[in-house]
């Protein structure tokens, strides 16, 4: 077998309760590397066309990366692949933690879920075996007790965990997938498919190693990431973590408040990661063999937003969602609604978005306090923010509503589609398009909704980093408002690296091409030592390309094209305040860069992959896929 590799993945039928092993071809591994690419393969080759992504023939993808399990920084990684409950289409997310390196030592590169068993079960998997085992009990638990749980019943302190919360069992759209009680697969609802098939949850535990080809070379690479973190440009993660862009969002206007009302918001100071690390910060925590340690853990046991520390603390875009789209200035409140959705298992990007959106309808007059159940759901209330996300996860009064994410929320409601800010369905994370133009096109044209680390931002390509940029054969520096030609390319090429790097399944932050540790070079280095296979960057970006591609025509297949690859009209409404006073995102820019980014892609006018594009990455077995 390949070095990098266990050579095996494991595929579960629920529905027989029926557990196979895998062992695929050299020659599959090096086509698409791991984690979403490879779980696109197994989803578009059994999933159905049309299906409902909460029944039974939906299909559920858990994949490692090649160098998961890797003794070097930013590898601890995993995608989880479905068809979202929450867009209709392609469903894609990814975590860190401990538990993807566990499973890779368990003797696994990924598990490929189908079907749905009659009462709850949990999947053991240890050393090689697997194991399906009664989970009614741990059925409506908090996600904390239920790891609690699994390691008593298994005699094992330090088995990982990864599940779905009793939020997803309830059907909220965007249910998380949970590990370690506090890093989530948050985007698109991987959490609520998981609990459609009754599965609640994946323990694993291995002793195993992962098989390298050049150790000595590993071993340099990362020693010299050790030694340079400090002067890095990512060594504030360290000591603030993602929250040290608060200040410098809102500094540019570009700190989206009172559900993008505004870039501005005026007690930002308030949810800084410096206020933070001054007040309730306890901890810097890592992943598995990462020297950065750029995850919070904060602890708050006075006052009346309690926070316990098992459940981590927030990052940036929680800060930002929970935060300043809810006009809500306590550090307190916003860490307990972290807590919260981490105990139900929900995304914090939609949970806070959607109860934003629902904020601006009630202080519009759309929504009544008899709709609200009393709750004074206006901007800046902390305790009505807290209030919504319990309804939320219970799944009662408006509660029930909210859980179906803004878009159909609107819909059932029927007000407010004027107030969402979503693409495709998902909600927009906490990063403006009318300052970074790239953003709008990535918003918009990124296949499983408005994502925020599916390319490299704007103010990368602006300045400060034209050597990065070459390495992706980015030549000509562009304003960070600027949707031209040079934008677009750039928009394109660093979608595909950052496709690829959610394929390796390596930490964008570690290896990302502009705001990073190692270079996207060194990542290429990184994954030659550890496959003795002469990867280069040209390598990693068709990966990229070929998972986007196959993205497309998952969303293809599903009757979404250029329809469907729009932004909210909210985004031309001008902002408020600031820096950004009266910035939007213009409409006819908007749509010629859309369509010459089609064409730079090689995907016809309505945004599909042509078939000589498929037959150019290896995917001419995805033409009859697509029809």
């Amino acid at each position: 077998m390949a070095f990098g590799y266990c050579g095996r993945i494991l595929h579960v039928d629920l529905s027989t309760g029926v557990l196979a092993t895998e062992e695929p071809s050299e020659s599959f591994y090096r086509t698409y590397l791991g984690g979403s690419a490879m779980g696109l393969h197994y989803l578009l080759k059994h999933t159905p066309v049309r299906c409902d992504p909460l029944g039974v023939e939906n299909t559920l993808c858990l994949m490692t990366g090649v160098i998961t399990g890797a003794p070097i920084s930013g590898q601890s990684r995993f995608t989880a692949v479905a068809k979202s409950p929450l867009t209709g289409l392609i469903g894609d997310s990814q975590a860190g933690g401990f538990w993807p390196a566990e499973l890779k030592m368990a003797g696994f590169d990924g598990i490929v879920i189908r079907g749905r068993s009659s009462a709850p079960v949990y999947l053991w998997i240890h050393d090689g075996q697997a194991e399906l085992r009664p989970a009614a009990a741990l059925w409506g638990q908090f996600t904390a007790d239920v790891e609690d749980e699994i390691r008593v019943e298994l005699g094992d302190a330090r088995i990982q965990v990864m599940q779905c919360g009793p939020a997803a069992e309830r059907g909220v759209r965007f249910g998380a997938l949970i590990s370690h009680s506090n890093r989530a697969n948050g985007r698109t609802g991987m959490g609520t498919v998981m609990a459609s098939k009754n599965l609640k949850a994946v323990a694993v535990r291995g002793s195993g190693s992962l098989p390298i080809a050049d150790k000595d070379r590993l071993h340099d690479l990362a020693k010299w990431g050790a030694q340079h973190l400090a002067e890095s440009e990512i060594a504030d993660l360290t000591s603030l973590g993602t929250p040290s862009i608060i200040l410098p969002q809102n500094e540019v206007g570009g700190l989206p408040t009172r559900n993008w009302q505004s870039g501005v918001f005026e007690n930002a100071d308030a949810l800084s990661g410096e206020r933070m690390a001054e007040t309730i910060l306890t901890e810097n925590d890592t992943c598995f063999g990462c020297v950065v340690r750029c995850k919070r853990v904060v602890e708050v046991k006075d006052g009346p937003f309690p926070v316990d520390p098992r459940y981590g603390g927030p990052e940036y875009e929680t800060l930002a969602t929970m935060g300043s789209y809810c006009g809500v200035s306590s550090l307190a409140a916003v860490s307990r609604a972290n807590q919260l959705c981490n105990m139900y298992g929900l995304d914090t990007i939609s949970c806070g978005a959607t109860i934003a959106w629902a904020m601006e309808c009630y202080e519009r007059g759309l929504l009544s306090k008899t709709q609200t159940e009393g709750i004074e759901l206006r901007f800046g209330n902390a305790e009505a923010l807290l209030q919504m996300i319990e309804a939320i996860g219970e799944r009662r009064g408006l509660g029930k509503t909210l859980g179906e994410g803004s878009v159909k929320a609107a819909e059932e409601l029927g007000l407010g589609q004027d107030l969402i800010v979503a693409g495709k369905g998902l909600e927009f994370a906490g990063h403006m398009p009318q300052l970074k133009r790239s953003l709008a096109l990535i918003y918009a044209l990124n296949p499983f909704g408005a994502d925020h680390q599916s390319h490299e931002h704007d103010p990368s390509y602006e300045g400060g980093y034209a050597d990065r940029m070459f390495e992706l054969d980015l030549l000509g520096a562009q304003p960070s408002q600027t949707l031209n030609a040079d934008k677009v390319r750039f928009s394109l090429y660093t979608q595909y690296l950052y496709s690829c790097l959610d394929s390796v399944c390596a930490c964008q932050f570690v290896y990302g091409p502009s705001f990073h540790l190692f270079s996207t070079a060194q990542l290429a280095d990184v994954v030659s030592a550890v496959t003795g296979w002469p990867i280069t960057v040209w390598n990693l970006m068709k990966v990229g390309e070929r998972r986007l591609n196959m993205m497309r025509v998952f969303n293809q297949r599903e009757g979404a094209g250029r329809d469907e690859d729009i932004l909210p009209k909210k985004m031309g409404v001008p902002l408020r305040g600031g820096p950004s006073d009266g910035l939007v995102v213009d409409e006819e820019e908007f749509e010629i860069a859309k369509s010459l980014y089609y064409a730079m892609a090689g995907w016809d006018d309505d945004g599909h992959p042509t078939p000589a594009k498929l037959l150019e990455l290896g995917l001419d077995w995805l033409e009859e896929a697509s029809t």
